[in-house]
């Protein structure tokens, strides 16, 4: 998911959003920042939310069930920061492992590739579902993938 990918959708589920927090235009305008206006013709379709507006959306709303259900039950920040950087590198980020939104890509030593039946984004796991690596790029995973194997296997010898 790109950007405009991202933004789009926001702006399909900002209304239902607004609703599931009980805000009124005028307090949802005022949270993330825009204008009642500006907040009106994203609602209606008219217009598109912009990037500052998606990422504040994510972060201020990142526990919503509509956000969260869009996404494939992923963390709404970091589908932000995998479309804003392509991919994203963390050492201790727990997961819990994936049983219901993701899918199995491989499996080695313990450590999971597994890609979401929503989002389509890709993400490694360690052994304790600990999140190692995250992008849209299945290129860029591929890569990881076989770095890690290299890597964890030069250790087992």
């Amino acid at each position: 998911m790109d950007k405009e990918r991202l933004n789009q959708l926001i702006s399909e589920k900002l209304k239902l959003i607004r609703t599931e927090q009980g805000y009124t235009q005028d307090k949802m305008a005022e949270v993330i920042g825009l204008s009642k206006k500006t907040l009106v013709q994203i609602e209606k379709g008219r217009s598109l939310a912009g990037w500052t507006t998606t990422v504040a959306v994510c972060a201020l709303f990142r526990e919503s069930r509509i956000l969260q259900d869009a996404l494939g039950s992923s963390d709404p920040v970091e589908i932000a920061e995998i479309a804003a950087h392509r991919y994203i590198r963390r050492s201790r980020d727990k997961t819990l492992g994936g049983r219901v939104w993701w899918r199995e890509k491989e499996q080695w030593n313990g450590f999971r590739l597994q890609q979401n039946i929503i989002s389509g984004h890709y993400r490694m796991l360690d052994p304790a579902d600990y999140r190692l690596f995250s992008t849209y790029d299945q290129q860029a995973v591929t890569a990881e993938w076989q770095q890690l194997i290299k890597k964890e296997g030069e250790h087992c010898d």
